[in-house]
């Protein structure tokens, strides 16, 4: 318990950043929102001061900046200037959709890297190493928005196996997915192949061998549970990257999701939207490193004994 808590406190001054990272870069984007409120309705410029003052807009940024935390503190994010709903039930909304394209990647990542990297690091310099480096330097190299490109070209042009619009069925999630999770299933073959080659030289392994254990033990019991610990860090992370990265590939698919509607928010300039999608998000982040951190700390209880440093 001691140990979640120092999690959480650590976790509040991030938290604290968050906001004013959510309030400020939408605050300092140019553009009006009364302007785009009105836009197309001929107001003048009286309408248009009215709707700033109703909106509050005329106040201080400071000012504006307290009266969003002290929403925040209510489990208040606001109305959207555009739909004049909840920004808690536009967000909630849409938040599935991106769950699952954001966890199916993660699952193509993990799916993928971890076998092939642990294949590639019992066996060096063999031929399956060289195609999983292969298969990684690609995998890092290659965008995942034109990988995306790529594949609709393929599947859905030529060949017409799969969607390449979002129409909800479960084989319009297959090339968002795949070309999400491509590059991170890299990133982890990478690291698991680089952690198993250094513990098979390691002399509790040498040990465990003079002992009379059998390879696959070895390998089970011993290298791949202290390989573990930084894949598990690293899909923690990457989790986050993968959010990110969902926003795009939403776009270019047209999932109705989180990502496409805060792009559509930013370019409207729509302000609790942006900055309810943005504190929604980092709360998330936070909460997913602290399940990762907790994961480690049962693969290998010393680790909660180390102050917390984020």
């Amino acid at each position: 318990m001691g140990f979640v808590l120092r999690r959480l406190s650590a976790s509040l001054p991030v938290l604290l950043g968050i906001t004013v990272v959510a309030f400020l870069l939408i605050h300092l984007m140019p553009g009006d929102p009364a302007k785009v409120i009105l836009f197309g309705s001929n107001a003048g410029p009286d309408q248009i001061s009215a709707l700033r003052q109703q909106l509050g807009l005329n106040e201080p940024l400071w000012r504006q900046y307290f009266h969003f935390l002290d929403q925040l503190a209510h489990g208040n994010l606001g109305t959207s200037y555009l739909t004049q709903n909840s920004v808690a039930h536009e967000l909630v909304s849409r938040t599935p959709s991106t769950l699952v394209l954001t966890a199916t990647a993660l699952l193509v990542a993990i799916v993928v890297g971890v076998p092939l990297g642990l294949i590639a690091g019992v066996r060096p310099n063999s031929l399956v190493d060289r195609l999983a480096r292969g298969f990684s330097f690609l995998g890092v190299a290659i965008p995942y928005f034109f990988l995306a490109l790529v594949l609709v070209l393929l599947f859905s042009v030529r060949l017409q196996l799969l969607p390449a619009i979002d129409d909800g069925t479960p084989q319009a999630l297959i090339i968002p997915a795949v070309s999400l999770g491509w590059g991170y299933s890299a990133i982890l073959t990478r690291l698991i192949r680089g952690r198993i080659i250094e513990e098979y030289r390691s002399d509790y392994v040498r040990s465990a061998r003079a002992r009379g254990c059998p390879e696959w033990r070895v390998l089970l019991r011993h290298t791949l549970r202290n390989s573990s610990i930084p894949a598990i860090t690293t899909i923690g992370l990457q989790f986050g990257n993968i959010l990110t990265g969902a926003a795009i590939t939403e776009v270019i698919f047209g999932r109705a999701g989180l990502g496409s509607f805060l792009a559509t928010s930013i370019t409207n300039k729509n302000i609790p939207v942006v900055q309810g999608a943005v504190v929604l998000i980092g709360i998330g982040y936070v909460l997913l490193n602290l399940v990762v951190d907790l994961i480690v700390g049962a693969v290998d209880p010393r680790t909660r004994l180390t102050p917390a440093i984020s």
